[in-house]
């Protein structure tokens, strides 16, 4: 998920090319108070451009509702370009009747613009203290919901975290910092059938720094991370995609089981593949290493 400053033709016109698997157009902290109001003509005028966007995926980061310009970030938006956007992103989101306040409002201005109502999904960001205290009950709060998504910087700064490297490790802590908000947001997400997305790794000319932070998130199970610049595009498309090794084995696993299966008129237990014991819970992880693999492009058969 690539961010692009909605007050930026020059991002914008980068952004059209890249290989991510979404961007969202932003109307919050890339973009100065002083150019809000016009960055959302930008923005509508990016998305309706002949031109396009390579990635399949188009969002709008509108600002949050403790702010004045929400309301009309959304009217102003999704009454110029709302057969475009796939998904809004709500920042710093505290509690499920915020949710529920941008689909209230966002469902009256797709039924004036003559929009498909429903269609417009939502994407929350978890960025203090008081929104994972509450994320469950966020995770739950509208049927537009796609992602949840985890805000490192503001979420350091709620807690007052030791450091001013946002999405980097605390070298003065033996473990990972964020290990709990996390996981608290993917086992919401999960429960509510909803993806979970990190955030972003600010320093952008580190790569490797970013590819430890991503390597974190994905092994506990997120679906991707935010970048912030082109730099950051292969790596995050690596490390969220499964290894060819794995890929193959949860091919393997899958056509064995459903032989042994079939060979038994169902009655298949457990069997052995390459070594290891596999019963049901395998294959179900062989069944979404498969699935994340093949969204990612990856073919091939057992």
């Amino acid at each position: 998920m690539l961010a692009v400053p909605g007050s930026s033709d020059r991002f914008i016109a980068k952004a059209r090319g890249l290989g991510v698997d979404a961007l969202f157009l932003d109307l919050e902290d890339a973009v100065a108070p002083a150019v809000k109001e016009e960055s959302r003509g930008r923005i509508v005028a990016a998305l309706n451009d002949p031109a396009g966007f390579a990635a399949p995926c188009l969002t709008v980061r509108v600002n949050d509702w403790s702010t004045p310009w929400t309301y009309a970030d959304v009217i102003e938006v999704v009454t110029g370009a709302g057969a475009k956007i796939d998904a809004l992103v709500l920042p710093k989101c505290t509690s499920a009747g915020q949710v529920q306040a941008l689909d209230l409002l966002l469902t009256q201005v797709e039924h004036a613009a003559g929009l498909p109502v429903g269609r417009i999904g939502l994407e929350v960001q978890i960025e203090d203290a008081l929104g994972l205290l509450h994320v469950n009950e966020i995770a739950a709060a509208s049927p537009r919901l796609a992602s949840l998504v985890f805000g490192p910087g503001d979420f350091m700064a709620s807690l007052g975290m030791a450091s001013l490297s946002v999405g980097e490790q605390i070298d003065a802590y033996p473990g990972d910092h964020f290990h709990y908000a996390l996981m608290a947001i993917l086992i919401a997400a999960r429960a509510h059938g909803l993806q979970a997305i990190d955030g972003p790794y600010v320093a952008i000319r580190d790569t490797e720094g970013f590819r430890r932070s991503a390597r974190l998130s994905a092994a506990l199970g997120y679906d991707g991370k935010w970048v912030l610049h082109p730099a950051q595009v292969d790596a995050g498309n690596e490390i969220f995609s499964p290894s060819a090794d794995n890929f193959a084995r949860a091919q393997r696993i899958m056509t064995a089981y459903a032989a042994a299966h079939a060979a038994v008129g169902g009655a298949t237990g457990a069997i052995v593949v390459d070594d290891e014991m596999v019963d049901e819970a395998g294959v179900k992880l062989a069944e979404a290493i498969v699935a994340r693999g093949r969204a990612a492009g990856m073919e091939g058969h057992a």
